[in-house]
């Protein structure tokens, strides 16, 4: 398979099986198909209360991001290093992001969901990226102006079928915070 078809139709498949999931749980949910800048899905229940989610899928045990969409970094050309400024100031902090673990037909197998807040995802992103830049010195080794950044599934565990996120979010009122675990 063609990798950015395979990428693509990972995407779509994340999102129709979180459809599947919340519909499940009695919740409705349509998919924009990747026509939304900032969500791929909004969920309503039955009272009409509605939440924007944003789906991450992989097929592997991590997600490809950029450390800018996180930290606000700067690249001193000179030196060639990258400087850390602090973490971004993130738009919508409490946007739900549920990120779907693909699991192969053949391993027996099953998908995995992790939902969690958008600034949660940011403190994981940033958290690795530091780490591992710290380990050599903000000076990446190949293309010193590359920010990938990655998170992985041990940083999800704690998110695993935090379902109750969703739910919450749509009708606040509840007792329960949501909050894994």
């Amino acid at each position: 398979m063609i990798k950015g078809l395979s990428t693509k139709l990972a995407g779509q498949v994340g999102e129709f099986l979180v459809c599947a999931e919340l519909g499940k749980r009695g919740l409705i949910a349509t998919s924009f198909t990747g026509n939304v800048p900032e969500f791929d899905l909004i969920v309503a229940d039955e009272n009409l209360n509605t939440v924007p989610i944003q789906v991450k899928t992989s097929r592997v045990d991590n997600w490809p991001t950029r450390a800018d969409l996180w930290i606000d970094i700067e690249i001193d050309h000179n030196s060639k290093k990258q400087i850390d400024l602090g973490n971004e100031k993130i738009s919508n902090p409490d946007l739900i992001y549920i990120c779907v673990n693909l699991a192969e037909i053949e391993s027996g197998k099953i998908d995995r969901f992790f939902i969690l807040k958008k600034s949660d995802l940011q403190q994981i992103c940033s958290k690795n990226y530091r780490e591992w830049m710290e380990s050599i010195n903000w000076q990446r080794p190949r293309n010193y102006k590359s920010l990938d950044n990655r998170y992985y599934l041990d940083n999800l565990i704690p998110f695993e079928n935090n379902w109750a996120l969703v739910e919450n979010q749509l009708n606040p009122n509840k007792s329960s915070q949501g909050s894994p675990n």
